[in-house]
């Protein structure tokens, strides 16, 4: 949650999270943190109603933007399975691009310490590739609305 605020802000009435009025709180915000680059990478997901996580992945060995592309299918695949139909922010414009073009397009070298995520990534463009499933990926504006809310919170 954003700023630890847990009370509905008096100017939204659909989320608990201090949201500007351009986002959608009918969203899902993912992001993902690595410690190097590479090095131990995880992803999550929040919810913009409620600020609660939804999901989260790692720590594993991989990039950023790796994780950040993960997360985007991640959210995809789980609001299939589920039925839901969310707007989802990311501020990664590398990731939404590589979503777009159902390709991850990482240099992150395939080695026994990365061979896991590879098989991970492979299954999320396949996955991509075979389900036409899609809702608006908008990029998150860190400038103007300040952090993700899934942001990990470690700058």
């Amino acid at each position: 949650m954003q700023n630890g605020n847990i009370n509905p802000p008096d100017y939204r009435h659909d989320t608990v999270l201090p949201l500007p009025m351009e986002v959608s709180a009918d969203a899902l915000a993912v992001d993902a943190a690595c410690s190097g680059n590479p090095g131990k990478m995880e992803y999550r997901g929040v919810d913009l109603a409620t600020g609660a996580q939804v999901f989260h992945y790692g720590p594993v060995f991989g990039t950023n933007n790796i994780g950040e592309f993960l997360a985007i299918v991640h959210a995809l695949a789980l609001m299939e399975q589920k039925g839901l139909r969310k707007t989802i922010y990311s501020d990664s414009f590398t990731a939404i691009t590589w979503v777009r073009k159902m390709q991850c397009k990482t240099k992150l070298e395939r080695n026994p310490k990365t061979e896991q995520l590879h098989q991970v990534i492979a299954r999320a463009e396949a996955w991509l590739r075979t389900h036409p499933f899609r809702v608006p990926i908008i990029q998150w504006d860190t400038r103007k609305w300040g952090d993700i809310p899934a942001d990990f919170g470690r700058k």
